[in-house]
């Protein structure tokens, strides 16, 4: 199998090398980038491509690596132990029915090959990766309640995200194979926007282009718009129906473009970006 893109999604080829460098090594492909880059994406566009069902575990900070494997619903098993009635007590004589499956369990036991987005990673906590070293290195765990090794039919093909918020441990990084998405230039990101509007006028693409990259090429942003960000302008703009006029300034300088609460998502950046403008047209 090989991933060579989908007609949804825009990939380099050097992204297209790294999804199949981490199928042909099996190991865990390492995504990075800035948010909104598509990296959640990915991993549905290559299930996709593949014909691989997907499974998604997606990270929060309260996330912990035992809830991927499985839990044990202690709680519910206590509750029917006080109901009255043989069928209950033949039900909580037996363990098994209190062990709730997390999706490394599920995609270990798949009868077939499976996709796993674990998503975000870097929100939870520093021992989150370690915690899952042993699991993602040898495709097996061990059931404790149950004394049963629940060991990979197929290995699934695993695609981790990270947005950078914390450094990752080195002895998970070197059973990663790792990419970083670069943000698209002006070619990639014409060829992102045909996808999503292939009926947008030349003119009215390259006005919006042309403002979005000014926006967020200015230095000193907090937040710089990112892909995801441009597609939700664009939209708003043809829903909208924006003229042309109003992304063009007679002067050539930046003008503070129509609903650009899409693009500029904290009062920080709108502010510097006001300044920008305001002392462009006073010739300071």
């Amino acid at each position: 199998m090989k991933f060579q893109g989908s007609e949804h999604y825009i990939a380099t080829q050097d992204l297209m090398l790294a999804v199949n460098a981490a199928l042909t090594l099996k190991r865990p492909l390492l995504v990075k980038g800035e948010p909104g880059t598509g990296k959640t994406m990915l991993a549905e566009e290559v299930a996709g491509a593949l014909g691989m069902p997907l499974l998604q575990w997606h990270i929060k900070s309260t996330t912990k690596a035992q809830q991927g494997l499985y839990e044990y619903d202690a709680v519910s098993r206590l509750r029917d132990s006080q109901l009255s009635g043989s069928e209950e007590a033949a039900r909580v004589r037996d363990i098994r029915n209190y062990i709730v499956k997390g999706v490394l369990w599920q995609a270990f036991t798949s009868d077939q090959p499976v996709a796993l987005l674990i998503d975000e990673i870097d929100k939870a906590d520093i021992e989150f990766p370690n915690d899952l070293l042993r699991e993602i290195d040898r495709m097996e765990f061990y059931v404790y309640e149950t004394r049963e090794l629940i060991q990979a039919k197929h290995r699934p093909l695993v695609f981790i995200t990270s947005n950078n918020e914390k450094e990752l441990p080195d002895a998970f990084l070197r059973r990663c194979f790792f990419h970083y998405i670069k943000f698209p230039e002006a070619d990639t990101m014409q060829r992102i926007v045909d996808v999503h509007f292939p009926g947008l006028k030349k003119q009215l693409l390259a006005a919006a282009m042309k403002t979005f990259y000014e926006v967020r090429n200015l230095p000193g942003l907090k937040k710089k718009p990112s892909t995801s960000e441009l597609l939700d302008w664009l939209k708003l703009l043809v829903a909208e129906d924006i003229p042309l006029e109003a992304l063009q300034s007679q002067d050539d300088k930046v003008a503070v473009p129509p609903l650009v609460g899409a693009l500029l998502k904290n009062e920080q950046d709108l502010t510097l970006f006001e300044k920008l403008v305001f002392m462009q047209r006073h010739n300071r």
